[in-house]
């Protein structure tokens, strides 16, 4: 493993040296003082390096002190211009050869009244701009015509990152939403709009820090929230335009997707769909768009609510990019509106329906060695999700007047979803059937009075109904060990029926002092009813045998919530201090297989913070808490559920509230959006009591009962670092994290064991950002896992990428992915390499683009991943989808 990891290590080294003696050697240092006609230097003045031919900005900076420097790699004739407000402008032409290693130009400015219609056109002619809490970045100066969407887009603005699934963060926070001239589609479920719009029609990205969700709480609450507006060029607003892309591959691989819009004053529209068959993700996580949850937000009272099924049938998480063992068929089609009736009444509709059928293969062998018991399961595993998905959503905003609104959001969503798997466990095969549906129904009416300058009432009434009903059928009997009475059972079935209430008001003031305080105040009453019924049977055939007893379930769970928090804030130049204190009088009542029982406990959780902003460049923020929290529906049920096709579980049949207390400290050096910017946080939290399992584990089922246990810690200490090396015009990216977890469980009757997992993961990748035909993302990110009970087990991974883009010109670009996977203590079959590419050559500018994408090209049709737990270790086999190229043609209109 330590060879694999050195050759690794070397490779990278190699192409990392290689690409950076590609690029400092042609790199041109321009530097020189900026004067008066007295002499006296001048400070921030734009210096500004252009192409001679087109006027297209190749360089830009300020002067400091009088000085300024510039680099490029660009040969040939150019331009320097300089210009200061009140001052002249004076341009230069520069001619930089291979020879030429530095320039130095002086320039001397002389004083002239001030023009208005200078200012304006100097501002628009930057490729940035920046205006109290707003950062505006202008397209034109990043686009290079290879991107796709606005995903793409954003991943090249300076201080934007976008994940592989497609979250967006500014620096390391993740952004509230992603509007369109100033409205917001989809709230938290951004990434259908990033990953389905294209880019061309953006002519600016707005980065709003310091955001709020509600207009009236700017500049009154606390909030460093983030969001992006994108700002439509002139030509694409108040008219229907779009795009429609077709691909077609071998074996029958497509994708079909379209984009439909109209961006006016009072009304906007956005209509988009996807039919694919290629493991494209159209959507990102759509809980996010049917389930936003905000935390300590004002008017998010609910947010936190919803019910967890009992038993699913889901794919693997895997350290792996899905979409290589995603086979899907994907049909996706969204309906967006925004209407303006009247300058006071805005109406927001959406419609979204999601059809999806995925396919999903692995071959795993578990070895299980635990306090006396071994034994090693071979499992042969199918797995089919089908779903149908209908989301509606209405939204509907009235200013009543500049400092009164009232906003009414209404949501609806049902989903049905059949799911099946063909298993050959231990040569016995074995065919699962789980029939489920989702439906919600979510309505929530918040008020809001801004009554004075700095001081804002709200309150919100929310109401939730939602019901997940399940219908499990296995064809084989595991169980004999557990029933010996019923030898002649051959298949077995699990009905459940689980439902959930909920109903909350909650009143919050915020006051902001003259001197920057800020004090709140909630009231407020939140009361949830769950309704968990669940139906065990072994059957012969299709005769029932028995209804055992001990799993069956006939449960009623009833919390009230009445509370009262405070919160403020204290100000003291650039130190900030904060202390919450929540006050809780709970009313628990559970019926639970005929048995009532009640409970009024009585807590509070108190918290403190600290932010201290050093200076510009140095931030610290510390907080400490200490909470108390309410025992759920799926702790509280007395008698065993089937959860898997071998596994049960059940609650502790009785009321519990857990204590934790947790430490969190962050230091923050530089910006997100300066040259060098770093950021670690530690966090350390401890469970004063948790819920843990006591398991009896055999070789064809498992059984886990919840046990109340003290004492359980957790650190995890994280840093990043970015850093912009201007000489090469790239950006480098280091992270490093350690993890460490202890669990306390019981296993076979054996006495509490203490259970310690250690995680460590250290990367680093560079991204470059040339205005010439060559681009390059390389990285690497290696990751250890240990666990450590009576015996210890270990695994390192390691993934690396190089990716490669080339703009020949402004018709033809070709982009080009690679990966290489390695998989620790696999002793065979333990590295992957997988190959991708993109070429589009546009036939007609902005109207008609063809192009060829491939994937997995080396053709890897499976890999193995090694993983260890605390009762032994795993090794599992997937299929990964096979080797295609598409012809694609994208048409604008």
């Amino acid at each position: 493993m330590q060879t694999n990891q050195l050759d690794t290590t070397k490779l990278f080294l190699y192409i990392f040296c290689l690409l950076l003696s590609l690029t400092i050697s042609a790199q041109t240092k321009i530097t020189g003082q900026i004067t008066d006609d007295e002499g006296n230097l001048i400070d921030m003045a734009s210096v500004t390096l252009l192409c001679q031919t087109n006027d297209s900005i190749v360089d830009f900076t300020h002067s400091k002190n009088g000085f300024y420097e510039l680099e490029t790699s660009i040969m040939g004739r150019l331009r320097l211009r300089f210009y200061r407000l009140g001052y002249t402008k004076e341009t230069v032409v520069i001619n930089i050869t291979n020879n030429t290693d530095q320039i130095t130009n002086n320039a001397i400015l002389y004083q002239k009244p001030l023009e208005l219609d200078e200012v304006i056109v100097q501002g628009n002619n930057k490729p940035f701009s920046e205006r109290k809490d707003t950062l505006r970045f202008k397209t034109k100066y990043y686009l290079n015509g290879t991107e796709n969407n606005i995903a793409d887009l954003l991943q090249k603005i300076p201080g934007l990152q976008i994940d592989n699934e497609g979250t967006i963060k500014v620096g390391n926070q993740e952004i509230e939403k992603l509007m369109v001239d100033g409205d917001d589609l989809f709230e938290r479920g951004y990434k259908i709009l990033s990953k389905n719009m294209p880019a061309y029609p953006i002519e600016e990205v707005e980065i709003l820090k310091n955001y709020s969700n509600n207009r009236l709480l700017k500049g009154v609450e606390e909030s460093d929230k983030v969001a992006l507006n994108l700002k439509l060029i002139e030509k694409s607003k108040r008219i229907w335009f779009g795009n429609i892309e077709t691909s077609l591959g071998n074996d029958n691989f497509y994708q079909v997707k379209g984009n439909l819009m109209n961006f006016g004053k009072k009304n906007k529209y956005y209509f988009l769909t996807n039919l694919n068959n290629i493991s494209y993700d159209a959507t990102g996580d759509i809980e996010n768009l049917v389930r936003p949850f905000r935390i300590n937000e004002p008017a998010s009272i609910g947010d936190n609510q919803n019910v967890n099924s009992i038993l699913n049938l889901l794919p693997n998480q895997l350290n792996f990019k899905r979409s290589r063992t995603n086979f899907n068929k994907a049909e996706l089609v969204s309906l967006n509106a925004i209407f303006n009736p009247t300058e006071k009444l805005k109406i927001k509709t959406l419609g979204f329906f999601n059809w999806d059928e995925t396919d999903f293969y692995r071959n795993s062998m578990e070895v299980v060695d635990v306090n006396g018991t071994s034994f090693t399961n071979n499992e042969d595993y199918e797995l089919r999700n089908k779903k149908r998905m209908a989301f509606g959503k209405l939204d509907v905003i009235y200013n009543i007047s500049k400092t009164k609104m009232l906003e009414a959001t209404t949501k609806y969503n049902n989903g049905d979803f059949n799911d099946g798997s063909n298993l050959v466990f231990n040569g016995n095969s074995t065919i699962e059937n789980l029939q489920h549906q989702n439906t919600l129904f979510d309505q929530k009416i918040s008020y809001t009075n801004k009554f004075k300058d700095k001081k804002v009432f709200l309150l919100t009434g929310r109401f939730i109904d939602e019901q997940t009903p399940q219908n499990y059928r296995l064809n084989q009997f595991f169980y004999q060990d557990l029933f010996p009475d019923s030898e002649n059972a051959n298949n077995v079935t699990q009905l459940s029926e689980n439902q959930m209430q909920f109903a909350g008001i909650n009143a919050h003031l915020l006051d902001r002092k003259k001197n920057g305080d800020l004090l709140e105040l909630q009231l407020g009453n939140e009361y949830r009813r769950d309704e968990l019924s669940t139906t065990f049977s072994l059957l012969e055939d299709e005769t029932l045998l028995e209804r055992p007893n001990g799993y069956q379930n006939e449960t009623n769970y009833q919390v009230n919530d009445l509370y009262f928090k405070s919160k403020y804030r204290l100000k003291i130049k650039d130190l900030g201090l904060t202390g919450k204190l929540g006050f809780h009088q709970l009313f628990n009542q559970l019926k639970d297989n005929q048995i009532s029982s009640n409970q009024n406990p009585f807590f509070i959780n108190p918290s403190i913070g600290l932010d201290w902003e050093i200076n510009e460049k140095n931030k610290i923020i510390t907080s400490y808490s200490y909470n108390t929290t309410n025992a759920k529906i799926q702790d509280v049920y007395s008698d065993f559920v089937l959860t898997g096709f071998r596994s049960f579980s059940k609650g502790t049949g009785g009321f519990n509230q857990l204590d934790a207390s947790s430490l969190f400290f962050n230091y923050q050096l530089g910006n997100w959006s300066d040259r060098f910017f770093a950021n670690t946080f530690i966090v350390y939290s401890k469970n004063h009591d948790f819920f843990s399992t006591n398991t009896l584990i055999a070789q064809n089922y498992a059984q886990a009962e919840k046990i109340l246990i003290e004492d359980r810690e957790f650190v995890n200490i994280n840093s990043k670092l970015d850093y912009y090396f201007k000489f090469i015009s790239s950006n480098l990216k280091l992270d490093v994290g350690y993890a460490q977890s202890e669990f306390k469980n019981i296993v076979n009757s054996s006495d509490f064991r203490i259970v310690t997992s250690k995680n460590y993961n250290y990367g680093l990748e560079m991204r470059s950002g040339f205005k010439g035909i060559f681009n390059y993302h390389i990285g690497t990110k290696w990751t250890t896992t240990e666990i450590e009970t009576t015996i210890n087990n270990s695994f390192t991974d390691n993934i690396s990428f190089l990716d490669l883009s080339f703009v020949f010109n402004k018709k033809f670009d070709v982009q080009v992915q690679s990966e290489r996977y390695y998989f620790g203590n696999l002793q065979a079959d333990n590295t992957y390499y997988f190959l991708d590419f993109d070429a589009k050559y546009k036939l007609i500018e902005n109207k008609l683009t063809l192009g060829l994408t491939g994937k997995n090209l080396f053709n890897t049709e499976r890999f193995r991943n090694f993983s260890v737990s605390d009762i032994g270790t795993s090794t599992t086999e997937y299929r990964l989808l096979p080797r295609f190229v598409l012809v694609k043609m994208e048409y604008r209109f």
